[in-house]
């Protein structure tokens, strides 16, 4: 993959974590429940995301990213490289 898919309405935003353990914990635990969910790995160029804070969430074990769908095409962009799925959970 080299893009992520359009937000839904009800998303308006869309929440890129900092680390694999925090993305395997919402993949394992909040998302398989509803019907599966994926660990991606990627990098994104820093000029894009100077415009964005980093957000801590439940502790500092929890960051992430806030961009707004209206930006996420921008946020492909900006994506270097592919988009790799390191782990699954059903």
């Amino acid at each position: 993959m080299r893009a992520f898919p359009p937000r839904l309405p009800e998303q308006p935003i869309f929440y890129p974590v900092l680390t694999e353990d925090y993305a395997a914990k919402i993949a394992g635990d909040w998302n398989a429940p509803q019907g599966g969910g994926f660990v991606t790995k990627f990098q994104v160029g820093v000029d894009f995301l100077a415009s964005y804070s980093v957000h801590e969430v439940g502790g500092s074990a929890h960051q992430e990213y806030w961009i707004p769908a209206a930006d996420l095409p921008n946020f492909n962009a900006a994506i270097i490289g592919e988009i790799e799925v390191t782990a699954e959970f059903i």
